[in-house]
C-alpha cells in the first residue's frame, strides 16, 4: 500500500503478511479522500479510525496534516504495526487496543470524521451497530460524518442516519450524518 497525497506522498508501507487485514485499495482510498477534501480542512479535524487494521486510512489523514487521529483495533499485531509506522514517519497517531463495539460503548472521544472498515463478512446487524453506537453516544462533532467501508454486496441504505454511498470497484463507502429533526 502507498500514501496517496501530502507530506508522505508515494511512500510505500509494507504490512506483515500475518495481520488479519484487508487494506483499502489505492483507487478507493484516493476517491474517498477526494470527497473528504471537499468537506474539511485536514489540519482542523479530529479523526477516529475504527477497525484500523494496518492504519492505511490514518496514515493518509496524517500525511495531509491531520494531527488528532485515534486508531482502534482489537488485534495486538495491528496496533503494534501502526505504532511502529507512526514512529518511523513521526505521525501523530494514538492507538487503542480494544474491541470496537466495547470502545464505542464507553468512549467520550468525539470526532469530525469517524471511519470504520469492519470485516466485510459482518452481518447487517453488526454493520448497523456501528452507526447506532456512534450516534447514540454522540461521538460525531457538529457537521461530522461517519464513513463505513463495506462490500458492494452489503446495503446500508436503510440504517438510521444514512446519507449516501459511493461505489469503487468492489468497495462501497456509506456516509452517515446527523440529520435535522
Amino acid at each position: 500500500m502507498r500514501i496517496i497525497s501530502g507530506l508522505y506522498k508515494s511512500r510505500k508501507i509494507i504490512a506483515p503478511k500475518n495481520l488479519p487485514v484487508r487494506p483499502t485499495t489505492d483507487m478507493a482510498k484516493e476517491s474517498l479522500f477526494n470527497i473528504i477534501n471537499n468537506l474539511y480542512y485536514f489540519d482542523a479535524i479530529t479523526v477516529l479510525d475504527l477497525f484500523a487494521g494496518t492504519g492505511n486510512i490514518s496514515y493518509e489523514f496524517a500525511s495531509r496534516g491531520t494531527e488528532n487521529i485515534t486508531c482502534v483495533d482489537q488485534d495486538f499485531g495491528c496496533i503494534k504495526f501502526i505504532n511502529q509506522t507512526a514512529e518511523a514517519f513521526d505521525m501523530p497517531l494514538q492507538t487503542i487496543k480494544s474491541d470496537v463495539f466495547k470502545f464505542l460503548e464507553k468512549t467520550k472521544i468525539q470526532a469530525d470524521v469517524i471511519f470504520a472498515d469492519p470485516p466485510y463478512n459482518f452481518s447487517e446487524e453488526q454493520f448497523s451497530r456501528i452507526p447506532d453506537l456512534v450516534f447514540g453516544n454522540n461521538l460525531l462533532l457538529e457537521d461530522g460524518v461517519l464513513i463505513v467501508e463495506h462490500s458492494k454486496h452489503t446495503d446500508l441504505s436503510n440504517v438510521k442516519h444514512f446519507s449516501y454511498s459511493k461505489s469503487y470497484g468492489g468497495n462501497m463507502f456509506s456516509f452517515f450524518e446527523i440529520t435535522a429533526q
